[in-house]
């Protein structure tokens, strides 16, 4: 007999998980687990569960991150993080990984702290939990795609766009950034803030990025221009618009651990200025004007025959240098020993102050990220649960919660997962006959 299949039979309360990903279905096992008596049902509206799962990382799954201190690894979310300090608290990267360990899966830390499964395949992730869903006996319905959710008389009606409707108890929306999910939850009486893209990389259309993608630089600085009229007030610089670490050259423009994380600091200045804005690049990191000038003297008196355009900084691709040079109008042959002080001086703006125009973004990869959703105010962050719809519960990316590139994302997944799972076994059994009175 299927988990579809199973009567409802001996069951003391009914939960419906809206969403089969990763924080919908951790806080199902969280709660079948918590209390046995309940009958847990995960509703997907896609033909497969975890999807997501299985294509992050690349495939590989980054779990989460090895930062171990509450206090440290919310300074990784742009939004949230004083929620999640309370939520860190209780369930962090220590015990995901613990948890993991448990259900027979290794994790490994790459130098950058970023963890995977030891077998480098996101499918172990996600088959582990579909394997701890069916132990712990939660019901798995693909193709289920909800069409409305109400609320009376301590009840919940979730409606699929079969007609089929379920009575539950409780519900844990868990479905990511829908559109659909954040008018339910509206018409529950939740305030949404308005979701737009965050963790994206820069469509920059430059001559001087022209043939050079794939190429990376291990630690430069990007700082976010923004027009005067989208940034609160002449003079006034959002916050953190300033990033320093790897940047890497696509086909469309900038991307790379700094510009991820830029993006999704800035999101929401980006998408009030409509992701026009300039994009000041200093590819020699944190090093200033002066000190690039003292570099380039060092380098024409030890390379006087040599052409400016093959003997650059030894940070910088060469094939990113002599775009550079190209810039600033010095020839491929020019050599270093002929060059005068104006180009000189063009190269060191073009080296610690180069300035490209963002015209728009693009996705990274397939690991689209929202800045905005289930405002945090009326989320109670014990229990996940609805400071308005008593037993409505949140998890996941639903919530105006989004963290920067590196496995925070799913760390906050399996943060919110599993204390609102727990929460929800305990408010079940708390009511009487195991319903929830509100």
């Amino acid at each position: 007999m299927s988990l579809d299949d199973r009567p409802n039979m001996n069951r003391s309360g009914r939960v419906v998980v809206v969403g089969g990903g990763a924080a919908g279905f951790f806080g199902a096992i969280a709660c079948a687990r918590a209390n046995a008596d309940l009958d847990v049902t995960v509703l997907e509206a896609g033909p497969q569960f975890l999807s997501k799962v299985l294509i992050s990382g690349g495939g590989r799954c980054n779990v989460t991150h090895a930062c171990f201190e509450p206090s440290q690894l919310v300074q990784h979310y742009p939004r949230g993080a004083k929620a999640l300090r309370g939520v860190f608290s209780r369930f962090q990267p220590r015990d995901t990984v613990t948890w993991f360990v448990g259900e027979g899966v290794l994790l490994k830390t790459e130098p950058d702290g970023r963890m995977f499964p030891i077998t480098d395949r996101s499918s172990t992730i996600a088959d582990c939990l579909m394997r701890a869903a069916e132990r712990a006996g939660v019901r798995l319905r693909s193709r289920a795609a909800v069409s409305n959710i109400t609320h009376e008389a301590g009840q919940f009606q979730v409606q699929l766009r079969s007609g089929e409707i379920l009575t539950a108890d409780r519900v844990l929306l868990a479905t990511g950034s829908q559109p659909t999910a954040y008018r339910w939850a509206a018409g529950l009486g939740h305030p949404i803030v308005s979701p737009v893209p965050s963790l994206f990389t820069l469509a920059i259309p430059d001559p001087r990025l022209d043939t050079l993608a794939g190429l990376a630089v291990e630690r430069a600085q990007v700082r976010l221009v923004l027009p005067e009229a989208d940034r609160g007030g002449k003079g006034k610089k959002p916050p953190d618009s300033e990033q320093i670490g790897p940047v890497l050259i696509t086909h469309w423009g900038l991307s790379g651990p700094a510009v991820l994380r830029l993006s999704a600091w800035a999101a929401r200045s980006l998408h009030e200025a409509h992701y026009r804005a300039l994009l000041r690049v200093n590819w020699l990191g944190t090093a200033s004007a002066e000190e690039a000038r003292d570099r380039l003297r060092t380098l024409k008196q030890q390379n006087p025959r040599k052409a400016v355009s093959t003997a650059g900084p030894p940070e910088l691709p060469k094939r990113l240098w002599q775009k550079l040079v190209e810039a600033v109008g010095v020839a491929a042959d020019f050599r270093w020993a002929d060059l005068p002080k104006g180009p000189i001086e063009a190269l060191v703006r073009e080296l610690v102050q180069g300035e490209f125009k963002i015209t728009g973004k693009a996705v990274f990869k397939e690991e689209f990220v929202t800045c905005g959703g289930i405002d945090l105010k009326s989320v109670d962050f014990k229990t996940l649960e609805s400071r308005s719809c008593p037993g409505l519960h949140f998890a996941g990316e639903i919530l105006d919660i989004d963290g920067i590139t590196g496995g925070f994302n799913f760390q906050s997944a399996w943060s919110t997962g599993w204390i609102a799972g727990q929460a929800i076994a305990q408010g079940v059994a708390a009511s009487p006959s195991g319903v929830n009175q509100g």
